[in-house]
Parts: structure tokens; C-alpha cells; sequence
């Protein structure tokens, strides 16, 4: 079940009978750790309650074609581009003849008509009305379409009838939907993810930073969701948002982010350390604008700040720990140097020197080092290069385990 992990799934509910199991089905969704956002035809909200489902998948059931509340009222294109699968339990007689003709009369078909995601029903209905020529060749059509169809199983009726028709068991269903995605590669994995600048204050307006823009850690924290880990991001202050599906945790001073690092450090499987931490922080913060005065030069006292990613890699139990080295000359050897004085299992090197990669670009150009070997990654866009440093980073993991 891990693999619904992080999964958007639209539940559409059509009417019939079987909407009861609906709730439980899901219960069973958000248990599998997927996201759940509901759809209900009108003649659903006659077998079970929108409220119901509003308290179990805790979001706002959907039920109105023209949403106001949506963005531009286009509730139907929010819901079809934000969803990874449709899933439609129960598809009633109705539904599958209405999907199959094209029509998007309501919000559900509307859905599936706009969305690219894959799409599956759970049909139910009486034992006649499925092996009706009609409903059989709906569902013909249906699965040459791509759709696929989950059952129907056979059983006793809500009717007293006994034969095809009877919707599978939420629990089926579940297991049904989890195989339509693949098995990721961290999937079940906890990911830490530092990311962005630090901040530390000189006075109330004033600080002493640099220039990242965190976009590499971002881009590994929205790879890392997509390999199936569980992501907590911990940035310090960009100007990008944040990628869907992580717990994101804004910090300013490296002893805020040393301290959320640290946090549950315990649940954590892989560390990547992508934050440009400042080194050194004044040793006293004015509690008041510093005013400019008759010197010519004001001397500033520092002190080092914490080393994050070798106090997490110094941890027990110890996380699998990435660190990166962004440097502007020999740049591979203080790398190598950084890998073995912190006892980390991988470094990701980067030449910042460069105006075309690194700091506040869209691109990069990274250096794989680890005990054994290095390994080097081409210029290509940071969110190109997050996905293979995801693979590279899992690869290694698993091997040392």
C-alpha cells in the first residue's frame, strides 16, 4: 500500500447502494497515506452525506460543476490537473453509459473528460442491468478507451438478486488502485531536505546571508516525492514556492534550522543537506537599528554557527547523510576533505565560481563523490539533475543497507 504514499485521488461517488462502502474506502485511502478529494454526483448525496465524506478524507466534498469558491469558478480543471487517479466507486449503470457516449453533463464526468491522470471504476448495479447489451458493450468501449474496471464482483445484492454486479470491497479496491502506480524508488522512505539561505540577524533590519535561492533543494524535495518518500523540507528564506506533498518548515538562522533538522531525527531515513548555511553569526544581535556613526570602519564580532550535516551525520541512529560542498576553487578536493571530516555517506559537489550554474541559476553542474568513487553529472537544469541525484541517492542507500 505504500505506493499510494503522497498519491492525489480523486473518489467520485455516482448513485447507488454501494455509496456506503464509499466511506470506508476512504478511510482506507487516507490510511495508505494518499490524499483523498471527493466528487459526488446529486443522486450519490441521496445514499450517503457529503458530510460524511467531508469529515473522513478532510477536505471539501465536491459537488458543483461551476465551483465560486474554485479558482475562476473552474473547479473541474483544478480538480482534473491536480489529480494522479481518478478512482469512481461506485460507477452506477448511468455513469459508464455517460461516460462512454463523451458527455460531461456534471462535475464528475466533466473530470474525467479534462484530466490526463488514469482512470478506474468500481461498477455496481443489479446482476440485470450489468449483463444488459447496453452496459456490456459502455464497458467494452470504456477499457479500449483505457479505463479500467475493478470487478464487478459476484455476491448477494442489496435487491435479493445473486450474480455479477456487486462492487468490489473497499479493501480491493484499494489494493486495485495501489498497482496503478509504480513502486518508487524511496518509497516508505523519510527525507530530510535543507534548503536556501540562512539569515543571521546584525540588528532588526540588518542580516549577514548569502545568495542561494534554494532552488536545488526544492527541486530534490519535489524528486523525492515522486520517487514515493515521505518529504520534510526545511528552508530558509526563497522566493519559489514550495513543491506540493512535502511538510515544508521555514526557518531564518542556522540554529533554527539546526534545530528542525534535528527534530524526530530518529524517523528520518536519508539527511540531504542542500542549504547554504552562513558560517558564522554575530556574537550579539542589537535590539535596535544599528545607527550609522562618524567611523569610517565598524568591526563586527562573529562566532561559528553549528555544523548542521555533521551533527546529523554524528546522530544514532544515524540518518544516510548527503552533504553539498559549493566551492569556487579545488573544488573536488575540498569536497573529498569535507566528505571524510563530517562522516558522510555521499557529497554533492558544485563550482559556484561559475555564472552560468549554481547560485540563483536554473542550471547545474554537480560532482558525485562518495568513498569509492566520483561520479560526474553534466549541465542540465537543477530539476533534471534532482531527479538523478534521487536515483543515484536511493541506489546508494539501499546499498548500504
Amino acid at each position: 500500500m505504500q505506493r499510494l504514499t503522497n498519491k492525489h485521488i480523486v473518489l467520485g461517488i455516482s448513485g447507488g447502494i454501494a455509496a456506503y462502502k464509499s466511506a470506508e474506502l476512504t478511510r482506507l485511502l487516507k490510511g495508505a497515506g494518499a490524499e483523498v478529494r471527493v466528487i459526488m454526483t446529486p443522486s450519490a448525496t441521496e445514499f450517503i452525506t457529503p458530510l460524511t465524506l467531508q469529515a473522513l478524507s478532510g477536505n471539501p466534498v465536491h459537488q458543483h460543476l461551476l465551483d465560486a469558491e474554485a479558482e475562476a469558478g473552474m473547479g473541474h480543471i483544478e480538480l482534473a490537473k491536480w489529480a494522479d487517479l481518478v478512482l469512481i466507486a461506485p460507477a452506477s449503470a448511468n455513469l459508464m453509459a455517460r461516460l462512454s457516449s463523451g458527455q460531461g453533463d456534471d462535475l464528475l464526468t466533466t473530470v474525467c473528460l479534462a484530466t490526463d491522470a488514469p482512470i478506474c471504476l468500481a461498477p455496481a448495479m443489479n446482476q440485470a442491468m450489468w449483463r444488459d447489451t447496453g452496459t456490456q458493450a459502455n464497458a467494452e468501449n470504456l477499457i479500449s478507451r483505457g479505463i479500467k474496471l475493478f470487478g464487478p464482483g459476484v455476491g448477494e445484492q442489496a435487491c435479493g438478486d445473486t450474480g455479477p454486479g456487486r462492487m468490489l470491497e473497499p479493501e480491493e479496491i484499494v489494493m486495485h488502485a495501489a498497482n496503478q502506480f509504480e513502486t518508487g524508488n524511496l518509497t516508505g522512505k523519510t527525507i530530510y531536505i535543507t534548503a536556501g539561505p540562512t539569515r543571521e540577524a546584525l540588528d532588526p533590519v540588518r542580516y549577514i546571508s548569502n545568495h542561494s535561492s534554494g532552488k536545488m533543494g526544492y527541486a530534490l524535495a519535489e524528486a523525492a516525492v515522486e520517487a514515493g518518500a515521505k518529504v520534510k523540507l526545511i528552508s530558509g528564506p526563497v522566493n519559489i514556492p514550495a513543491p506540493e506533498r512535502v511538510e515544508l518548515i521555514k526557518v531564518e538562522s542556522a540554529e533554527q534550522m539546526l534545530s528542525a533538522s534535528t527534530e524526530s531525527l530518529s524517523d528520518c531515513d536519508i539527511f540531504i543537506a542542500a542549504a547554504a548555511v552562513a558560517d558564522y553569526r554575530p556574537t550579539a544581535v542589537s535590539e535596535h537599528k544599528i545607527k550609522k556613526g562618524s567611523e569610517e570602519i565598524m568591526e563586527l564580532h562573529l562566532v561559528k554557527n553549528p555544523d548542521i550535516v555533521a551533527t546529523v551525520a554524528g546522530s544514532s541512529p544515524k540518518p544516510f547523510t548527503i552533504g553539498f560542498a559549493a566551492e569556487t576553487k579545488d573544488v573536488l578536493n575540498y569536497a573529498r576533505g569535507k566528505l571524510e571530516r563530517k562522516g558522510l555517506d555521499l557529497i554533492i559537489a558544485n563550482d559556484v565560481s561559475r555564472t552560468d550554474i549554481g547560485f540563483n541559476s536554473d542550471e547545474n553542474a554537480v560532482t558525485v563523490i562518495s568513498r569509492q568513487d566520483t561520479l560526474e553529472l553534466p549541465q542540465a537544469s537543477k530539476r533534471q539533475l534532482a531527479v538523478r541525484l534521487i536515483e543515484l541517492i536511493a541506489a546508494q542507500y539501499k546499498a548500504s543497507k
